[in-house]
């Protein structure tokens, strides 16, 4: 029988669609939510069950749909498989992923907000998805890969417990919750590929153990020169020793610093892009796909209408993605400080979509952690703009353009005080990104 009729915002963009969705009730399974906006793509999510909770897109499968049998090569975050050949390896690189879906019976947020996410979390859990990624590849290497049961690493301990349902873990739902407050995102409401950016930048301040510089590009365009300011901030100091003629003042200050942070900081550089109207451009594709080929590849995080994903890779015209639209228990970690980890690993094969159902409002992700890796990528992303049959998705600047607002015109800095009010003048809605010219430059 029908209990209750609903009308909510798409969940996980900044662009909004209406979606009425229907509560239904069933003395076996408890409560389920079916979503009317499509009669083939109808959404049902079962809030009543003792064991995970599965989405509509789970359950009209049955089962699992394998990779294609097919000979074009398959990306994942940089790295090439064949299909025919390597299908294991495929699957164990994609389980060794972290994979952060709704939760349920977690402490409130707030201490009197939701208790599960469910519904609203989509685009949150990508955001952890693309920066646990990140932090895997700065403690653990790319090359890492999970089994089950096997003993965990410290580092990896470390990293899980950053995600803990939990309100004093540095990355937790109830941390980017909260601070999505400031970004004018109330708890509960459904973030874009840009809010969520710009709350895991505030977030990764806190974050003292790994030490990292998010950095969002903003206006499609990615600089050199403040990227370099950012994760060797003794550069500064250095440069205004050599201006003072000191020897003994700032220069020692600036090598000390450089002692203590290292030479670089390892950089999550996330860049949030509108690669269309209401349908992505196709002019943008081959260049989307060249993104995954990169080695400093985190993946993209967006969707389409109705659910945020994950999408770490691509097989001919299909992504790759982590789907988080499953409800899961919150977890505890053990007394003895082990987390069981089984839920947090996908391990079974990834979805997959048409490129071109992906919305075009995105953000993607690369990490580089070493200078070395940074001056290569820019290198990549040069040759890429160079190459005919795409359009590059973002510019690749040396120094700040003139038409673009310094940080110092405005006397702020990006640090614990001003925060707020940088990320606020920064911080753009989906209608206000630049729709890029198909004109040739």
């Amino acid at each position: 029988m029908i209990v209750g009729m609903v009308t909510t915002t798409t969940a996980g963009l900044d662009n909004e669609w209406a979606d009425d969705h229907i509560i239904w009730y069933c003395p076996s399974i408890g409560v389920a939510d079916w979503s009317a906006e499509n009669n083939k793509q109808d959404r049902v999510t079962i809030v009543g069950m003792d064991a995970a909770t599965l989405t509509y897109d789970t359950l009209r499968f049955g089962e699992f749909e394998d990779f294609p049998e097919t000979s074009e090569p398959v990306w994942i975050l940089g790295k090439e498989y064949n299909a025919l050949t390597e299908k294991d390896e495929i699957l164990s690189d994609v389980t060794s992923r972290l994979w952060f879906t709704y939760r349920k019976n977690f402490q409130p947020i707030g201490g009197t907000g939701p208790t599960s996410d469910t519904g609203w979390g989509c685009m949150l859990r990508c955001g952890q998805m693309i920066l646990g990624e990140a932090l895997m590849c700065r403690h653990l290497g790319r090359d890492w890969r999970w089994a089950r049961d096997q003993k965990q690493r410290e580092e990896y301990i470390s990293i899980l417990n950053a995600f803990i349902d939990k309100k004093d873990s540095y990355y937790s739902i109830h941390q980017i919750a909260q601070m999505g407050v400031g970004e004018g995102k109330p708890i509960g409401q459904w973030y874009g590929p840009n809010t969520v950016a710009q709350v895991l930048k505030k977030l990764a301040v806190f974050d003292t153990w790994s030490r990292l510089v998010v950095h969002v590009a903003m206006d499609n365009t990615v600089i050199i020169e403040e990227i370099k300011r950012l994760c060797m901030p003794w550069l500064d100091l250095a440069g205004e020793a050599e201006g003072e003629g000191e020897v003994n003042g700032c220069l020692e200050g600036a090598c000390a610093l450089a002692e203590e942070t290292a030479l670089w900081k390892p950089l999550v550089l996330l860049i949030p892009l509108r690669l269309g109207l209401s349908d992505i451009n196709e002019a943008y594709i081959e260049t989307l796909k060249q993104c995954f080929m990169l080695p400093q590849s985190l993946g993209v995080i967006g969707g389409k209408p109705n659910s945020a994903h994950y999408f770490i890779g691509y097989v001919g015209e299909e992504l790759i993605y982590l789907d988080p639209h499953t409800t899961q228990p919150a977890v505890e970690p053990c007394e003895d400080g082990q987390v069981p980890d089984e839920t947090y690993h996908c391990q079974h094969p990834p979805c997959r979509m048409h490129i071109c159902e992906l919305d075009p409002s995105i953000a993607a992700g690369f990490f580089c952690k070493t200078e070395d890796d940074f001056d290569d990528w820019c290198m990549r992303i040069r040759r890429l703009s160079c190459k005919k049959g795409g359009l590059p998705m973002f510019e690749l600047v040396d120094s700040q353009p003139v038409h673009m607002v310094s940080v110092d015109t405005l006397n702020l800095t990006p640090d614990f005080s001003d925060s707020d009010r940088l990320e606020r003048f920064f911080d753009s809605e989906d209608e206000e990104f630049e729709i890029l010219s198909l004109r040739e430059a």
